[in-house]
């Protein structure tokens, strides 16, 4: 497997909860990319170079993530679980390309930039740049050579951009990383 693209993303109006009893949001946009890289990571690591990217959202740096309520149980708002998963999604891969930093396989994050889809008029009302525009960033960090070897990092526009403090926050990522071991033990 030479890339897997982890592009998951739901903005539910009102708290639901998975059928595996998650809260929706984090089950689809951290809790499902998380499972099926961990996963996959053997046929990724047999790869040449393998890649993995994962989509996130500039939302991410108003967010703060409480590990004693990951499945947002208490205060929950569309807004604040949408960005919450998004950060999710940044400490992730970073915690997956410093656990993969002895192989060839890297592991970056972007922000897509504000595209018209089913997730934005859901959330955030109509407009945003085409499908294609909102591809570029994805498409570049799976297939382009010139970032062959970067891993860890976050990308707009095709270019190494710094996410919030918050989502550099190593001893957080470790944190986010074994919770969610944790809360997917039968699923892995």
């Amino acid at each position: 497997l030479d890339a897997l693209l982890n592009n998951a993303g739901i903005y539910p109006v009102q708290r639901k909860i998975s059928v595996d009893g998650f809260e929706l949001t984090m089950a689809v946009n951290h809790f499902a990319p998380f499972l099926l890289t961990n996963r996959l990571e053997e046929l990724l690591t047999a790869a040449p170079s393998g890649r993995v990217v994962t989509v996130s959202s500039m939302t991410h740096s108003g967010a703060s993530l409480n590990m004693d309520d990951l499945l947002l149980e208490r205060g929950w708002d569309s807004y604040g679980a949408y960005a919450t998963s998004k950060l999710a999604n940044i400490l992730f891969t970073r915690r997956l390309a410093e656990n993969l930093r002895k192989t060839r396989v890297t592991a970056n994050s972007l922000h897509p930039g504000v595209v018209a889809t089913k997730l934005l008029r859901a959330g955030f009302g109509n407009g945003g740049a085409s499908i294609e525009d909102g591809a570029k960033t994805s498409v570049y960090l799976v297939d382009d050579k010139r970032v062959a070897g970067v891993t860890g990092k976050y990308f707009v526009d095709c270019r190494e951009q710094h996410s919030s403090k918050y989502s550099l926050e190593s001893r957080l990522a470790q944190q986010l990383w074994e919770r969610s071991i944790e809360l997917l033990l039968h699923y892995l």
